[in-house]
């Protein structure tokens, strides 16, 4: 099934502005991350860790929903296929499983916001460098979901090479 141009560009515009956002999002945590686990000013760390639990739920967590439905939906209405080709599938794996690993790890962040929020936590009982090693981790693999989708490396799964002896005609560009 195939979409008329101007809904897969607009199919397409979301999902890039949803994906960015989320990039962007993931650079705000590591410099929130980096801030709370070295800053020596104590409601500098604080103010960090309360952010980041909030930029969680509110930017990060509804982004990278956003790019994981408008990726799925765009690769449904366009010619590529959700499952015909490898980078295509690769990509679905990369964003779901960091959307899963950032839901589940908004309770460790919202722990970390409370103990910031309990005045008699210590400077030292508030530094975990958990947040920017996970925050890394998700930079990494969006970075890579990125590349993926620019460099797009040949590779047909098998139900991509049925789909191209059914409709030899419905390759889409490289």
């Amino acid at each position: 099934m195939t979409a008329s141009l101007r809904v897969r560009r607009f199919g397409l515009t979301l999902h890039v502005l949803s994906s960015v956002g989320w990039l962007g999002g993931v650079g705000l945590a590591l410099a929130l991350a980096g801030t709370a686990l070295l800053s020596d000013d104590e409601s500098t760390v604080r103010s960090a860790l309360i952010a980041l639990d909030a930029s969680g739920w509110w930017y990060l967590l509804p982004l990278s929903v956003a790019s994981l439905t408008t990726g799925i939906v765009q690769s449904l209405i366009t010619r590529w296929g959700l499952f015909n080709h490898y980078w295509i599938v690769a990509k679905l794996a990369i964003n779901a499983f960091a959307a899963l690993i950032l839901l589940l790890y908004m309770q460790s962040l919202g722990h970390y916001a409370a103990l910031a929020k309990n005045t008699a936590t210590t400077l030292a009982e508030l530094r975990d460098p958990s947040p920017l090693i996970h925050t890394i981790g998700a930079l990494v693999l969006l970075v890579g979901a990125t590349a993926l989708s620019i460099y797009k490396p040949p590779g047909l799964t098998r139900r991509g090479y049925r789909a191209r002896e059914r409709s030899p005609g419905l390759d889409p560009p490289s």
